[in-house]
């Protein structure tokens, strides 16, 4: 390296967050695409088989708070490497599950809870990696390219799942989905350090401009060793958890993912099972519009986090981070009423896809707002959001399938479009230039 050139250490990590949210997310729309086999397996009907992605969820979301506190104090390089050695282990104990086996739906069910627990820790960890490494001016961006790789991880999935399982069964895609999870997560914990401060290839400019535009107070940072393995984050600089649970910030943001959680949740797992037995379509069509749909979140994730940047930058944060927001929520709304309305299963697939997109425009803001305001606390309030997150994800799985048994897919669908509007309105009572007290 030429002395004196600024680095990109950061945007290397970023990419790798990407990757392991891509992964994460292999692990979790498996399910969906090799549901209707593990359905016929184990003799599972429709609402027993979203109890399954419910049970992942509650796993999910009971373990975001302690996710994200655990990364405040040990660090993101040892949690997020913790975290994708546990979920490798639960996804393939998925797939050792015998067909003959007792009460199978409550065996599949402990080992989706035991997988969310273990993948709770990813985006909490994330957002204290944020609050750590990235100045404020680029968190929009990376936030929407980590986010990115929901989609492109969702996305691979259909096609990929659907071609181990034809070729070699179910349970080979599970076991792919692991193996591929411990070899990106032992790669982040060879390169990735908790703080610039501490990674060796991080030049002075570098460092310099993160510090500059960091919002966690520099006495936060361990210089040593021994320090970095207590943990980067003195107790000075963490919010009190009283000042947490009643800043209105918090709660409204919190409902608005809630919102944003529920809809998402349809799309990653219904809407292949929707394309095939309700819009009638064959099991190669409904993977390709589900891959559609991931594609078009992963393209608007990041591009709502450069929108949100510039914005920010041009306006100030409350139009680049909430002004996003609002608009992206009301948009979904739009798509999720036109897409259930459409005759065509071909243009209602597209439509619907396009809803996904316009939610994901939305999704840097609820990550870049949390890391804004929370200083030394971002992974515990990030994680507490993003709890809020998983049990709307958690109610659709369930409520979805019977809104749409006793209603028709219709109403499933007007609902979320409901609570898209209800996020939107969150949003309007956030206030993200108003950053939570940490204590004397």
């Amino acid at each position: 390296m030429v002395e004196g050139a600024k680095s990109r250490v950061r945007w290397f990590l970023v990419l790798w967050l990407f990757i392991l949210s891509a992964v994460a997310y292999l692990d979790r729309i498996n399910l969906s695409i090799a549901g209707s086999f593990i359905a016929a397996e184990f003799h599972l009907t429709n609402v027993q088989l979203g109890s399954l992605t419910s049970a992942f969820l509650l796993g999910y979301a009971f373990f975001q708070t302690l996710g994200g506190w655990l990364a405040d104090r040990l660090g993101s390089r040892r949690v997020l490497a913790i975290g994708v050695v546990w979920w490798g282990i639960f996804t393939s104990l998925t797939a050792a599950v015998p067909p003959g086996i007792i009460s199978a739906v409550l065996v599949l069910a402990a080992a989706r809870f035991l997988l969310g627990a273990g993948e709770a820790v990813l985006f909490p960890a994330s957002n204290q990696f944020v609050s750590r490494w990235i100045p404020w001016q680029e968190r929009g961006r990376a936030n929407g390219l980590i986010f990115a790789g929901v989609g492109i991880g969702a996305g691979a999935t259909p096609f990929l799942i659907t071609y181990i399982m034809t070729h070699y069964g179910w349970r080979w895609s599970f076991w792919l989905s692991a193996v591929i999870g411990l070899a990106v997560g032992a790669i982040w914990y060879l390169f990735a350090r908790n703080t610039p401060e501490e990674h060796p290839k991080v030049s002075p400019p570098e460092l310099e401009f993160i510090q500059a535009g960091r919002t966690v107070r520099p006495s936060t940072y361990s210089h040593t060793a021994e320090e970095s393995n207590q943990g980067s984050v003195v107790a000075g600089d963490r919010i009190p958890w009283m000042n947490i649970l009643s800043s209105k910030n918090v709660w409204a943001v919190t409902l608005a993912y809630f919102c944003f959680g529920y809809i998402a949740w349809i799309f990653f797992t219904w809407f292949f099972i929707y394309l095939a037995k309700v819009r009638g379509l064959n099991l190669k069509a409904s993977a390709s519009y589900t891959t559609l749909l991931f594609l078009t979140m992963a393209a608007c994730s990041p591009l709502g986090g450069a929108i949100s940047d510039k914005l920010t930058k041009l306006y100030g944060k409350r139009a680049g981070r909430c002004g996003i927001a609002v608009f992206a929520l009301v948009l979904t709304a739009v798509f999720l009423l036109f897409g259930s309305q459409v005759q065509s299963a071909g243009l209602a697939s597209i439509v619907l896809a396009g809803g996904a997109g316009a939610l994901y425009l939305s999704q840097s803001s609820f990550w870049s707002v949390t890391a804004d305001i929370a200083s030394g606390s971002s992974g515990s309030v990030s994680g507490f959001m993003n709890m809020g997150n998983q049990f709307g994800g958690a109610l659709t799985a369930s409520l979805t399938p019977f809104l749409a048994s006793r209603f028709g897919w219709t109403t499933s669908f007007f609902v979320a479009a409901g609570l898209s509007v209800l996020g939107a309105l969150a949003w309007l009572f956030v206030d993200p230039e108003r950053g939570l007290a940490p204590e004397p």
